[in-house]
């Protein structure tokens, strides 16, 4: 499968297929443990290196100091001019460098990424109810009507994927979703009331009962 066809293509990239997959594999018995532990040792390596990175500060020519990472994130500077100004106590291998400098220079798209996979996985657990009546959203469009009433997706995620409808018609079904949930919820606080009266009422006489069976007592 072409990565350019993923979901989520910058999250699923090839320089860093080892970082996803070594565990993955070696739960299943296809990557050796040593190769298992040398993909973990790079881990930990692109993180170290990442970390002194936004923390150690250089001055460019002519310029007022900055972080490697801000000089990194540059367009035209690679790992290796940033490092001719503040370099690492130990030199990397370049299968290292070469995931530091993709890490940081596209940091920023990356965690927009990750963010929108988390979002998505999140409308996954999101449940539509299997008699759910899209009529009954006045506001969509009766495009997504027609196509979310033929299929019937059990989650919003599902309704998301399916063609002709838009974030927009997602954004009208999640607000109809969280209000169908209100109402449900207020509609149990009140069928709950009256049994906790009666349960605050038999209280009430068996106070009262135990005070006269007292005082007869005395």
């Amino acid at each position: 499968m072409f990565t350019s066809r993923a979901e989520h293509r910058l999250l699923l990239r090839y320089d860093n297929a080892d970082l996803r997959l070594a565990a993955v594999g070696h739960a299943v018995g296809l990557v050796p443990a040593e190769r298992h532990e040398a993909v973990r040792e790079k881990a930990r390596l692109v993180s170290a290196e990442l970390e002194r990175l936004a923390k150690e500060w250089v001055r460019p020519e002519n310029e007022h100091g900055v972080t490697a990472m801000e000089y990194l994130r540059r367009p035209g500077v690679g790992y290796r001019q940033a490092t001719a100004l503040a370099s690492p106590a130990e030199p990397l291998a370049w299968e290292v460098a070469e995931q530091v400098e993709v890490e940081a220079k596209y940091a920023g798209y990356i965690a927009k990424a990750r963010a929108e996979a988390e979002r998505q996985a999140r409308m996954e657990e999101r449940v539509i109810p299997e008699d759910f009546d899209y009529s009954s959203i006045v506001p969509l469009r009766r495009e997504a009507r027609d196509v979310l009433t033929r299929f019937g997706p059990r989650t919003v995620g599902q309704a998301a994927r399916l063609s002709g409808v838009t974030p927009a018609d997602i954004a009208l079904l999640l607000v109809h979703l969280r209000r169908m949930a209100g109402a449900q919820a207020r509609t149990n606080e009140r069928t709950a009331s009256p049994a906790t009266a009666s349960e605050c009422d038999c209280g009430d006489e068996e106070r009262l009962a135990t005070s006269d069976a007292g005082r007869d007592a005395l």
